[in-house]
């Protein structure tokens, strides 16, 4: 459908009015000159005729020499054809014609109604002159008798020619005032239709999003009323578009923050949209996913399969997939069907919980319920054992009972030792977890002294060297009680695990701004197999050994979470045969003293 411009319709229909009032008017204006211009030439013919007529009266039975020349001098002075007709209907004279040529006119109609003694006119086709004639008869009569008829006649071409040039003139007229019409239309529409121009450039800016636009005050009353509506629009529209952008940033920042994956599809199973959270589970990078179908996005097909059943599922559902990669990972996905505003189902929602920690989390806590269990059960059952050996008469021997009470006592201080550090560790746990842990700036080397101190004689016994390397003045930011403990377990467990006559070594360094502390043993070494869980508690390597050395299991665990606390990590490196290396990584004071290194 072809469009076409406001002010042109505007202008057509202006002139269409015009035009039809001009050719309605003209045309009447035309009819009344015309008929007026008729009257006015009747009027004249008629007197004319009545003129001759009264004239003629005396003299029309005898001599007509008067008349004729009377007939002549009014004709011409007058531009109109006289006639002078008998009763019969002969022709006495005419003063455009030749007699001869003339027939009787007893019959013409204006002659009929003259001999009826009435006055009689016509404007008809005139047979001896060929050409239309307007005629005007009146009776001549002597006393009371119609004794003749004077007829006056005008050609019809010379009021068709006042009449062309008075509709040319009224067709000049109506011309001008078109053109004037067209012209104060022209203005008229471009004055209408500017601001409608305005008002439709500023929706399509507003269209576009430019929402600052704003109109110029409108001279009409009803485009006042439409650039008023505009700008209420326009505010409004503004208000809302700052509504609904504030909450889908907020939205966008819930989604991006939540720690769980948020993946929306539609019926057609195309990711509609995708958290950050959900994009690393899955493994696709965020914005290569939406709009595509999840059998381009996700891998595993348990995945894959679930999201069918949450868009086939008028109910909630629940499940756990594993997803298999470098890092096994265990996810517990919960799906709803998502619904649009009339309630019909337009897609779902899956949740994505990566519960891989929990689940580890878990075995640990049974692990470690289970290691308690046992290392309590192993003493308790000991004891246990040897009280009813000597409740049943051990006691009365005092050799066995003697040795079966010092079995007892090494059981007791085994339980004694592992509810220690279980309380210990419980204890630094909570240090950790509330991150209150009191530590200051403390010079590293008299602490470290002190641990080689309570262990200098255990050393001695088993023939070991214990050396230190520690500038005097390195200082680090740690609780010394605990600092104290944590290298105490590294190097007791170095001494432990040493044979007799080697060496064991404590270095102490600066190194981007951490103090690292290292214990290293000449012992057996730990095999890779197990360094991921030598912190784990009562995880032993050797477990024969760890408990023959009288061990509880809770060492390495206790060390990692002094260190954690005090906001640092731990590392180990080894070799089988040749030993290993414990690692403390601690903050260390941003000034140290001058030649530190």
């Amino acid at each position: 459908m072809t469009r076409k411009r406001l002010a042109r319709q505007l202008l057509f229909g202006h002139l269409a009015i015009v035009g039809l009032a001009l050719l309605t008017a003209g045309w009447f204006t035309s009819k009344w000159v015309e008929d007026t211009y008729v009257d006015s030439q009747a009027d004249r013919l008629k007197s004319t005729a009545r003129l001759l007529a009264s004239q003629a009266a005396p003299v029309f039975s005898g001599s007509l020499a008067e008349l004729k020349r009377a007939a002549d001098q009014i004709g011409q002075s007058m531009g109109v054809r006289v006639t002078l007709i008998q009763t019969d209907g002969t022709v006495l004279y005419d003063t455009d014609e030749d007699l001869a040529n003339l027939d009787n006119h007893a019959g013409r109609p204006e002659v009929v109604q003259a001999l009826a003694g009435e006055e009689g006119h016509s404007l008809r086709y005139s047979v001896s002159l060929a050409k239309p004639m307007l005629y005007f008869a009146v009776p001549v009569r002597q006393q009371g008798r119609v004794v003749g008829v004077v007829r006056v006649a005008i050609a019809a071409a010379l009021i068709d020619s006042a009449m062309a040039r008075v509709r040319g003139a009224i067709v000049g007229v109506g011309v001008i005032i078109l053109l004037a019409a067209g012209m104060i239309g022209w203005v008229l529409a471009r004055r209408v239709v500017q601001p409608v121009v305005a008002i439709s450039r500023a929706a399509k800016q507003m269209a576009d999003g430019d929402l600052s636009v704003r109109l110029p005050p409108a001279e009409v009353e009803e485009l006042a009323v439409l650039t008023a509506a505009v700008h209420r629009l326009a505010r409004q529209v503004d208000e809302r578009s700052r509504v609904l952008g504030r909450k889908g940033h907020e939205q966008e920042a819930v989604l991006a923050s939540m720690i769980e994956g948020v993946l929306a599809v539609d019926l057609q199973e195309r990711v509609i949209s995708l958290n950050r959270a959900a994009a690393e589970l899955v493994g696709s990078p965020q914005a290569d996913v939406l709009g595509r179908s999840l059998q381009e996005v996700l891998r595993n097909a348990d995945l894959r399969r679930f999201a069918r059943r949450a868009l086939e599922s008028a109910a909630p559902i629940e499940d756990d997939i594993v997803l298999h990669g470098p890092a096994e990972k265990i996810l517990r996905v919960r799906g709803t069907a998502l619904r649009d505003v009339a309630g019909r189902s337009a897609g779902a929602v899956i949740v994505l919980h990566d519960i891989t920690r929990f689940r580890h989390l878990e075995t640990l806590r049974q692990e470690f319920v289970a290691n308690v269990s046992h290392e309590l059960k192993t003493p308790i059952a000991s004891i246990k054992g040897f009280v009813e050996t000597l409740l049943d008469g051990a006691i009365h021997d005092p050799h066995d009972a003697n040795r079966f009470l010092q079995i007892i006592a090494r059981q007791a201080d085994r339980l004694n030792a592992i509810i220690e550090d279980l309380l210990s560790l419980a204890k630094i746990e909570e240090s950790e977890q509330a991150a209150d842990l009191a530590v200051a700036d403390t010079e590293l080397r008299p602490v470290l002294e002190a641990v080689l101190a309570d262990c200098q004689a255990k050393a001695a016994q088993r023939q070991i060297d214990v050396r230190l390397s520690c500038d005097p003045q390195l200082r680090a930011m740690v609780n010394p009680p605990l600092l104290e403990q944590a290298v105490g377990n590294l190097l007791d467990n170095a001494l432990n695990y040493s044979e007799l006559g080697r060496r064991v070594e404590i270095a102490v360094e600066l190194r981007n701004g951490e103090a690292l502390i290292s214990v290293s043993d000449e012992g057996c070494g730990i095999d890779n197999e197990h360094l991921p869980r030598v912190f784990e508690r009562f995880y032993r390597v050797d477990k024969a050994r760890s408990r023959k050395l009288g061990g509880t299991g809770l060492g390495l665990a206790i060390v990692k979470h002094i260190v954690q606390a005090h906001r640092g990590r731990i590392t180990v490196a080894s070799t089988v045969g040749a030993g290993s290396t414990f690692t403390i990584f601690l903050p260390a004071p941003e000034h140290q003293p001058a030649g530190v290194a």
